[in-house]
């Protein structure tokens, strides 16, 4: 459960970086199109954070080991419908 923990750690912190973008935005130290270039990378990593989570737990609720799930690339998980 480590690499659980350590996983939405970073999550946590990718969240974190996202407000502090949006603030930023807002009070006019960075340009919206510099913001929106920098939402989409930290989005990305989130959806690959969250997968990689789902996929642990599929593995662990099927009694496979949760060290064989593995980040996969961006524009796969971009491209998983909701």
């Amino acid at each position: 459960m480590a690499e659980d923990n350590d996983t939405l750690a970073r999550i946590h912190d990718l969240v974190a970086r996202e407000r502090e973008l949006r603030d930023r935005v807002v009070h006019g130290q960075i340009d919206p199109s510099e913001e929106q270039e920098r939402l989409r990378a930290i989005e990305t990593e989130l959806d690959q954070c969250w997968d990689l989570l789902r996929q642990r737990r599929a593995l662990r609720e099927t009694g496979g080991d949760p060290r064989d799930a593995s980040v996969r690339p961006g524009d796969e998980v971009e491209g998983y419908l909701s």
